[in-house]
């Protein structure tokens, strides 16, 4: 069964509701303390269910579009604000739409019809949202998109799959008139997706897409055991933690059961190894300026030189003359 984690942000949202946490989670049918412990995850069912709760319990006019407007940055989950350091509202939304099995039991669809950006919400696990989650989802998009331009860009379009009972206060946040609609929705004009955000760190997002990436494989029930040694080496190899007895142990396995099961997967650690480095110092190389003694250290080398060497062997280049020609090849298709 798919589950998914209730972040720490859900206490602040009750607190700043005015609701006591646990009054939410008793309603809700979940034990009282599973705000208060680390790394809890829940089902579909029951992260839902605590939805039905806060519309239950909370006594807010609009709570979808209270709670979407009312999310500051140190809210976020760290794929939310890894979404705010891109550097425009359509890059953010690709972004988010891969990790968003990481912040709840949404699945969101990205399309760019006449280059305007569309953005529909559909739920895991059951036919239709809580009402006020959809609203929420639309209000947030809104809401995270003014955050990065820092201007008060306005939808084109937003829809609900239910009728509003007071609809001033969303078309006074939206400056548009919500429509009656199959699933929740919000599609913005190709200007206003391409704006660039003032919150743009290319860099910040190089630190956090591994650790997501390695998050994303963690939930996955399919996931073959190589990809599982990769998700584990994406967060041990800037510790210099890089043997295979160190991901053997954050697996909760031998090197010897670590090792047969890689065999199974027609591979061996050091291969899976050799790779994950690979597509990390590419990474680095095409989107930071990161010299190579600090791509060396993130990638678990003790020394630059071996870094070299290896990226050679991989590529029959250096570090830096493939940087140069990933650049050359970024500024030709810009048109440069």
């Amino acid at each position: 069964m798919q589950t998914f984690a209730l972040e720490r942000t859900w206490k602040l949202m009750l607190r700043d509701l005015g609701v006591p946490p646990r009054r939410v989670v008793q309603h809700a049918g979940l034990p009282s303390d599973v705000l208060d412990r680390d790394d809890v995850r829940v089902s579909a069912d029951q992260y839902f269910r605590l939805w039905e709760a806060v519309s239950d319990v909370v006594d807010v006019p609009n709570l979808g579009l209270a709670v979407g407007r009312g999310v500051t940055a140190e809210m976020f989950s760290p794929p939310l604000f890894a979404g705010l350091c891109s550097p425009d509202l359509a890059t953010a939304a690709e972004r988010l739409a891969q990790y968003k099995r990481l912040i709840g039991p949404c699945r969101m669809t990205v399309e760019h019809p006449e280059g305007e950006l569309l953005l529909t919400f559909r739920p895991v696990g059951r036919a239709a949202f809580p009402p006020q989650y959809g609203a929420m989802e639309v209000t947030f998009w809104t809401h995270f998109a003014r955050m990065g331009t820092r201007t008060e860009l306005r939808p084109m379009e937003v829809q609900l799959p239910f009728e509003l009972e007071a609809p001033e206060p969303f078309q006074d946040f939206f400056g548009v008139e919500v429509r009656r609609g199959l699933r929740p929705a919000i599609r913005f004009t190709e200007l206003d997706a391409r704006r660039p955000f003032l919150t743009h760190d290319e860099g910040m997002w190089s630190f956090f897409e591994p650790e997501l990436r390695r998050r994303l494989t963690d939930v996955r029930d399919d996931a073959t055991m190589a990809e599982r040694v990769q998700a584990v080496l994406l967060e041990l190899l800037p510790s210099g933690r890089t043997g295979m007895a160190d991901v053997a142990r954050s697996l909760g396995l031998s090197t010897r059961t670590l090792q047969r099961r890689l065999q199974r997967d027609g591979t061996r650690f050091q291969d899976v190894l050799a790779t994950t480095r690979a597509e990390l110092a590419h990474h680095y190389l095409s989107r930071s300026n990161m010299g190579g003694a600090e791509i060396s250290f993130l990638l678990g080398y003790d020394d630059p030189n071996s870094f070299v060497r290896a990226f050679h062997q991989w590529t029959g280049q250096t570090p830096e003359g493939r940087r140069a020609e990933l650049r050359a090849a970024s500024y030709a298709r810009q048109g440069g």
